[in-house]
Protein backbone atom coordinates (compact mmCIF):
# COMPACT_ATOMS: atom_id res chain seq x y z
CA UNK A 1 0.00 0.00 0.00
CA UNK A 2 1.56 3.27 -0.89
CA UNK A 3 0.42 6.10 1.39
CA UNK A 4 1.84 9.76 -0.14
CA UNK A 5 1.04 13.58 -0.06
CA UNK A 6 2.12 15.47 -2.98
CA UNK A 7 2.88 19.45 -2.95
CA UNK A 8 3.87 21.88 -5.49
CA UNK A 9 6.73 24.29 -4.11
CA UNK A 10 6.37 27.58 -3.48
CA UNK A 11 10.38 27.88 -3.04
CA UNK A 12 13.10 25.56 -3.98
CA UNK A 13 15.34 24.49 -0.93
CA UNK A 14 18.87 26.50 -0.55
CA UNK A 15 20.80 23.44 -0.04
CA UNK A 16 19.47 21.07 -3.00
CA UNK A 17 22.54 19.68 -3.99
CA UNK A 18 23.19 18.35 -0.53
CA UNK A 19 20.96 15.74 -0.94
CA UNK A 20 21.18 12.39 -2.69
CA UNK A 21 19.33 12.53 -6.43
CA UNK A 22 18.41 10.02 -8.70
CA UNK A 23 17.74 10.27 -12.68
CA UNK A 24 14.61 9.25 -13.52
CA UNK A 25 12.59 8.03 -16.66
CA UNK A 26 9.27 6.61 -16.66
CA UNK A 27 6.55 5.39 -19.30
CA UNK A 28 2.89 3.91 -18.92
CA UNK A 29 1.93 1.37 -20.59
CA UNK A 30 -1.53 1.65 -18.98
CA UNK A 31 -2.81 4.10 -17.20
CA UNK A 32 -6.20 2.31 -16.06
CA UNK A 33 -5.18 0.83 -13.56
CA UNK A 34 -1.63 2.47 -13.59
CA UNK A 35 1.29 0.12 -15.03
CA UNK A 36 4.57 1.97 -15.05
CA UNK A 37 8.12 1.08 -16.45
CA UNK A 38 10.88 3.08 -14.52
CA UNK A 39 14.87 3.72 -15.27
CA UNK A 40 16.41 4.94 -12.11
CA UNK A 41 19.80 5.64 -12.21
CA UNK A 42 20.83 2.30 -13.11
CA UNK A 43 18.00 -0.09 -11.48
CA UNK A 44 14.48 -0.77 -13.25
CA UNK A 45 11.45 -1.17 -12.69
CA UNK A 46 7.33 -2.44 -13.21
CA UNK A 47 5.13 -0.93 -11.53
CA UNK A 48 1.36 -1.97 -11.21
CA UNK A 49 -0.49 0.61 -9.04
CA UNK A 50 -4.11 0.60 -8.30
CA UNK A 51 -7.20 3.60 -7.69
CA UNK A 52 -6.91 6.02 -5.26
CA UNK A 53 -5.23 9.29 -4.77
CA UNK A 54 -3.68 9.48 -1.29
CA UNK A 55 -3.97 5.51 -0.70
CA UNK A 56 -3.43 2.92 -3.38
CA UNK A 57 -1.74 -0.61 -3.77
CA UNK A 58 1.49 -0.72 -5.44
CA UNK A 59 3.18 -3.33 -6.43
CA UNK A 60 7.08 -3.00 -7.39
CA UNK A 61 8.83 -6.00 -10.06
CA UNK A 62 12.12 -5.72 -10.63
CA UNK A 63 13.46 -5.60 -14.65
CA UNK A 64 16.96 -5.64 -16.24
CA UNK A 65 17.75 -3.37 -18.65
CA UNK A 66 17.32 -5.00 -21.88
CA UNK A 67 13.66 -5.87 -19.99
CA UNK A 68 12.94 -1.99 -19.82
CA UNK A 69 14.46 -1.11 -23.46
CA UNK A 70 11.95 -3.48 -24.74
CA UNK A 71 9.04 -2.57 -22.70
CA UNK A 72 9.96 1.73 -23.23
CA UNK A 73 9.24 1.61 -26.95
CA UNK A 74 5.70 0.46 -25.89
CA UNK A 75 4.82 3.01 -23.44
CA UNK A 76 1.91 5.07 -24.62
CA UNK A 77 2.51 9.06 -24.49
CA UNK A 78 4.82 10.93 -23.24
CA UNK A 79 8.15 9.74 -21.36
CA UNK A 80 8.72 11.56 -18.30
CA UNK A 81 12.13 12.51 -17.11
CA UNK A 82 12.72 13.97 -13.99
CA UNK A 83 15.89 14.57 -10.94
CA UNK A 84 14.82 13.46 -7.71
CA UNK A 85 15.98 15.03 -4.59
CA UNK A 86 15.60 13.02 -1.28
CA UNK A 87 15.23 15.15 1.57
CA UNK A 88 15.09 14.12 5.23
CA UNK A 89 12.14 15.43 7.56
CA UNK A 90 10.58 15.31 11.00
CA UNK A 91 9.71 11.90 11.84
CA UNK A 92 11.77 9.61 10.24
CA UNK A 93 10.33 10.56 6.91
CA UNK A 94 11.27 11.58 3.14
CA UNK A 95 10.52 14.22 0.94
CA UNK A 96 11.05 13.01 -2.30
CA UNK A 97 11.74 16.35 -4.79
CA UNK A 98 10.98 16.07 -8.00
CA UNK A 99 12.49 18.62 -10.55
CA UNK A 100 10.93 17.67 -13.90
CA UNK A 101 12.43 18.03 -17.37
CA UNK A 102 10.88 19.03 -20.28
CA UNK A 103 8.32 19.05 -21.55
CA UNK A 104 7.18 19.47 -18.01
CA UNK A 105 9.78 22.04 -16.67
CA UNK A 106 9.31 23.87 -14.81
CA UNK A 107 7.10 21.92 -12.32
CA UNK A 108 8.43 20.93 -9.41
CA UNK A 109 6.46 18.23 -6.94
CA UNK A 110 7.23 16.66 -3.82
CA UNK A 111 6.10 13.68 -2.23
CA UNK A 112 5.92 12.33 1.24
CA UNK A 113 5.27 8.61 2.24
CA UNK A 114 3.59 7.78 5.35
CA UNK A 115 3.45 4.67 7.19
CA UNK A 116 -0.66 5.08 7.43
CA UNK A 117 -3.29 7.62 6.77
CA UNK A 118 -3.63 9.18 10.37
CA UNK A 119 0.15 9.89 9.71
CA UNK A 120 -0.77 11.36 6.62
CA UNK A 121 -3.36 13.40 7.43
CA UNK A 122 -1.85 15.03 10.56
CA UNK A 123 1.20 15.77 8.58
CA UNK A 124 2.58 19.65 8.68
CA UNK A 125 4.27 20.64 5.28
CA UNK A 126 7.42 22.67 5.46
CA UNK A 127 7.01 26.43 4.84
CA UNK A 128 9.03 25.93 1.15
CA UNK A 129 5.85 23.68 0.40
CA UNK A 130 2.78 24.70 -1.73
CA UNK A 131 -0.53 23.85 -2.63
CA UNK A 132 -1.09 20.70 -1.49
CA UNK A 133 -2.30 18.92 -5.06
CA UNK A 134 -2.66 14.96 -3.28
CA UNK A 135 -6.22 15.11 -4.23
CA UNK A 136 -5.88 16.75 -7.92
CA UNK A 137 -5.31 14.14 -10.44
CA UNK A 138 -3.88 16.23 -13.03
CA UNK A 139 -0.41 16.17 -10.98
CA UNK A 140 -0.14 12.46 -11.51
CA UNK A 141 2.72 10.72 -13.47
CA UNK A 142 0.21 8.90 -15.45
CA UNK A 143 -1.99 12.23 -16.00
CA UNK A 144 0.84 13.93 -17.31
CA UNK A 145 2.55 10.62 -19.31
CA UNK A 146 -1.32 11.40 -21.77
CA UNK A 147 -1.09 15.38 -22.70
CA UNK A 148 -0.34 16.49 -25.66
CA UNK A 149 2.37 18.50 -26.00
Amino acid sequence: MEIERKFLIKKMPEDLDAYPCHVIEQGYLCTEPVVRIRRQDDSYILTYKGNGMMSREEYNLPLNGDAYRHLRPKADGNIIRKKRYVIPAEGNLHIELDVFEPPFAPLVLAEVEFPDEQSARSFTPPDWFGEDVTFDGRYHNSFLSCQKI
